[in-house]
């Protein structure tokens, strides 16, 4: 294996990497993933998806080097096998561009109700099958839209959601039913819990939706004008 190896705990977690790069894939055939060894002790999984969104969650294992870039396929494969030792294949360090988001520094501003996130993307994504002129798909203005703005409760701090951060949420299998199903366009609202939260963090830079199964950064400023859907 060389020098590049990605360790991984258990079962449970090679099936957690496999997971994210299999739902990475399906939103960009191309993806890459950033592979980073935090000091916790867990492994941050990095994907850039399709929705130009930030995607993350981490599982339990060690990494060497600290940092890498690989293959989405080739992490889908090896652990999609059980594997728990992986390599994982040729340096791909030219194929990421910017910096990650800091582990820290970030302000808690409310929680938001998963059927609320869910609702907003379900009626973006039909809006977004809607024709338009020319025949091209829907324009990316629709993925800028602020579908959502969130204030802490004592309105110091507000932030807007991009629709675009919603969509990578449930595309990547962040956000699930009550049954453990992943949220999906024809998904039934009341299937989900009506406690379940995303909550809404921000830092000067960055707001990041956390799920119970992972997380989407979205760049402050990559905000628009807001849309009522």
């Amino acid at each position: 294996m060389g020098d590049r190896r990605l360790a991984l705990a258990s079962a449970s977690d090679a099936a957690d990497v496999a997971a994210f790069a299999s739902r990475l894939l399906r939103l960009d055939e191309a993806a890459v993933i950033r592979l980073r060894q935090r000091e916790d002790g867990l492994v941050g999984l990095w994907g850039t998806t399709g929705f130009e969104v930030l995607a993350t969650r981490a599982v339990f294992g060690s990494l060497t080097p600290a940092d890498v870039v690989c293959d989405a396929h080739t992490l889908a494969d090896a652990a999609g096998r059980g594997d728990l030792a992986i390599d994982p294949g040729f340096a791909l360090d030219s194929a990421w561009r910017g910096a990650l988001p800091p582990q820290s520094g970030y302000r808690q501003i409310d929680d938001v109700p998963l059927r609320t996130v869910v609702d907003l993307a379900q009626r973006g994504a039909a809006l977004a099958k809607e024709p338009v002129s020319g025949g091209h798909g829907p324009v990316t203005s629709l993925l800028d839209q602020v579908v959502l703005e969130v204030s802490d409760p004592a309105g110091d701090t507000s932030v807007g959601v991009a629709l675009r951060s919603l969509f990578a949420l449930t595309g990547m299998g962040f956000a699930r039913d009550r049954n453990g199903h992943a949220i999906s366009e024809s998904s039934n609202l009341d299937e989900i819990a009506d406690d379940e939260p995303v909550r809404v963090r921000a830092s000067g830079t960055w707001v990041r939706l956390d799920a119970r199964f992972g997380a989407v950064y979205q760049r402050r400023g990559d905000q628009f004008s807001v849309t009522v859907l």
